[in-house]
């Protein structure tokens, strides 16, 4: 069965009505989680059956609209994402020369990493690094999570330096995906950081599922953000 495109599906959740305030998932897809985050996001997590087994997307919404749609596999690795805010996709590329592996980490507490991603508006990217478990779990409204550690560097075509990030993330380990954490960013001109760490998991059927609406941390600007 053929595989939509995000952009196929960002394009279906954008033009989807938000009935009742209630996110509206594309016809053959199911949503298993959504997130509140502590930076005015609300993430929903979702399988669709056109997919590959293991695979799962990911919807992420501001206070005024869907802000990214991603697809990640079973090992964690960027399948595609689409950013709807600069309008750019990126898609794996085949062969990396080091696939993301979340088996590896979850059995050494160490993975690293070298891959590319295509772009018809920025052209390839590479990306570096490595994550790492720290060998904590914290629970975070019910949820256990285990800790990581990460570093990443992004370089053009050419090699040179557009950006590079580290910081503190999550990973459930039996939904097989990572989970916002805080994070330092620094680019030639600004460096920043930001704090996406899960506030409620809130799960099918109970209120608050497949909101529209962020909660938490709309309207505040942070000048520096706690130590987790």
């Amino acid at each position: 069965m053929k595989t939509a495109g995000v952009m196929t599906i960002a394009a279906m959740l954008a033009a989807a009505p938000a009935v009742g305030q209630t996110f509206d998932l594309p016809q053959g897809c199911e949503a298993f989680v959504t997130v509140q985050g502590k930076d005015c996001t609300v993430s929903h997590m979702f399988t669709c059956a056109q997919d590959p087994e293991g695979h799962t997307r990911r919807a992420d919404l501001d206070e005024e609209m869907i802000t990214y749609v991603g697809r990640v596999d079973s090992e964690a690795q960027w399948i595609e994402s689409f950013h709807l805010s600069s309008g750019h996709t990126e898609r794996l590329e085949s062969n990396p020369a080091d696939p993301a592996s979340l088996t590896e980490l979850l059995a050494t507490d160490r993975d690293t990493w070298d891959f590319v991603t295509k772009s018809a508006e920025i052209g390839p990217t590479r990306y570096t690094g490595e994550d790492r478990l720290t060998g904590q779990s914290v629970v975070i409204d019910g949820v256990t999570l285990l800790r990581t550690e990460y570093e990443i560097t992004a370089r053009d075509a050419d090699g040179a330096e557009l950006w590079r990030g580290q910081g503190r993330e999550f990973v459930h380990p039996d939904w097989r995906v990572f989970l916002s954490g805080v994070s330092e960013y620094t680019t030639a001109d600004d460096s920043f950081e930001t704090d996406g760490r899960p506030v409620e998991f809130i799960f099918p059927g109970e209120p608050g599922f497949l909101s529209v609406n962020p909660k938490y941390g709309c309207g505040v600007v942070m000048s520096s953000l706690p130590a987790d």
